[in-house]
């Protein structure tokens, strides 16, 4: 992210300057787009400071720019993941596009079939991206279609990695290299899947959240709790039941950690990773 701002690309294109660039590209892409929609997305702005936030402005004139439709996270780029997403901002910006004509979709923290249905209830909406969410819970579009809570087994979660392998490999070659770059691919996605709370393990009407980091938990069996750990090398185990062991030269390092968490969750498990030295 850093990276992409310092070369004035990214969230940079809603400060001062950038406004102009950000016309200049949508209308040069969709001009060379031709006959395919383009659509945008877009947070709410650059600096965390409501004062500051320009989507509301920069939204009802996308559509003159060429945009077909377009995206608004309900996050600032200063903010990243620190607080919830802003709906009542996604929302205001939804009116404020609304006399153009521009289809808006809502983006930031639908983690359940009950939170897209209330951010779809206002009818100011196309409809919700999901992200981290689906992310995390491959199964959400199915509580969505479905309107339930679904309380997957640690052996359907499993499954769905087992479909992950096989479907890396038809991509990649099951060649070394393939095996590989599925794997790795694999462990990536772990970053996120360990994340989840089975259901049933969650006190009757509590639902989890995205921003707050979950405390450990045992699982219900061995392989629910394999599933919920937050160490690569039992990441490394679950992948090696579909694809081997690694090459010797094999290595993985992180590149999602926790500031997709809340300040006051990474505070709360600080609080409780000293706990847990205290007493052991």
């Amino acid at each position: 992210i850093d990276g992409v701002c310092a070369k004035g690309a990214g969230s940079t294109l809603l400060t001062g300057p950038g406004l102009e660039r950000m016309s200049s590209v949508v209308r040069a892409m969709s001009g060379a787009m031709r006959r395919t929609p383009l659509t945008i997305k877009v947070r709410m702005g650059y600096d965390d400071d409501p004062a500051k936030y320009v989507a509301h402005d920069v939204l009802p004139l996308a559509k003159g720019w060429g945009a077909a439709a377009a995206t608004l996270h309900g996050r600032t780029r200063q903010q990243r993941y620190s607080r919830l997403a802003d709906w009542s901002y996604i929302h205001r910006c939804a009116d404020a596009a609304a006399p153009s004509a521009l289809p808006l979709i809502g983006n930031g923290d639908v983690f359940s079939w009950r939170d897209y249905e209330e951010h779809m209830s206002s009818g100011r909406l196309a409809t919700c991206m999901i992200g981290r969410g689906a992310l995390i819970k491959p199964w959400l579009l199915t509580e969505i279609k479905e309107r339930r809570h679904w309380d997957i087994t640690a052996s359907e979660r499993l499954g769905i990695f087992r479909d992950f392998a096989n479907h890396g490999l038809e991509h990649w070659g099951a060649d070394e290299k393939g095996v590989e770059t599925t794997r790795r691919f694999m462990l990536e996605w772990m970053t996120y899947t360990h994340r989840y709370v089975p259901v049933g393990l969650l006190e009757a009407g509590v639902v989890q959240h995205m921003h707050l980091r979950p405390m450990p938990y045992t699982g219900r069996n061995e392989l629910e709790t394999l599933l919920a750990s937050d160490q690569v090398e039992d990441w490394l185990r679950i992948a090696e039941m579909f694809l081997g062991k690694p090459a010797p030269s094999f290595s993985f390092v992180p590149k999602h950690k926790s500031n997709s968490y809340s300040s006051e969750s990474a505070a709360a498990l600080a609080s409780w990773d000293a706990g847990e030295q205290m007493n052991g």
